[in-house]
C-alpha cells in the first residue's frame, strides 16, 4: 500500500520500538548495512553501544511502550536477567558467533 493513498495507515503500523545494543553497532560495515535494512522496515530503530545507557533508556520507557531488543550474546548474558521482567520488553533477539554457548542461558528467559 502506498502511504499517499492511505496516509493514516503509516502512522499506525509501527507499534514497536526497536533497540539494538552492541559495542560495535555503529562501527562495522555489516552493522551499518543492517541498520539501513532495518530502517527501511521500521523507523523507530535506536542504537546503543553502551549497556548502561541502553538499560536506563529502556527503564525510562512508559510501560505501555512495546520494545524489541537486539543484543549481542556477550552483553545479553549480563543484561537480559536485569531487564527481562520489564513490561515494555516484548521480545529479545540475541545474535552471536557461539550459538550453543548463549542458548544455555537464553532458554531461561521466555522473551528471548
Amino acid at each position: 500500500m502506498s502511504s499517499k493513498i492511505y496516509p493514516e495507515i503509516e502512522d499506525h503500523l509501527e507499534t514497536f520500538l526497536l533497540y539494538w545494543l552492541d559495542t560495535e553497532v555503529n562501527k562495522s560495515d555489516d552493522n551499518i548495512t543492517g541498520q539501513k535494512q532495518i530502517r527501511s522496515i521500521i523507523k523507530h530503530l535506536q542504537t546503543f553501544d553502551d549497556q548502561d545507557q541502553c538499560q536506563q533508556t529502556i527503564k525510562s520507557l512508559d510501560e505501555q511502550n512495546r520494545l524489541i531488543l537486539i543484543v549481542s550474546g556477550r552483553i545479553g548474558r549480563e543484561l537480559v536477567p536485569q531487564i527481562h521482567q520489564l513490561r515494555q520488553i516484548s521480545s529479545i533477539y540475541v545474535y552471536c558467533q557461539d550459538k550453543s554457548l548463549h542458548e544455555a542461558w537464553a532458554t531461561n528467559f521466555f522473551k528471548v
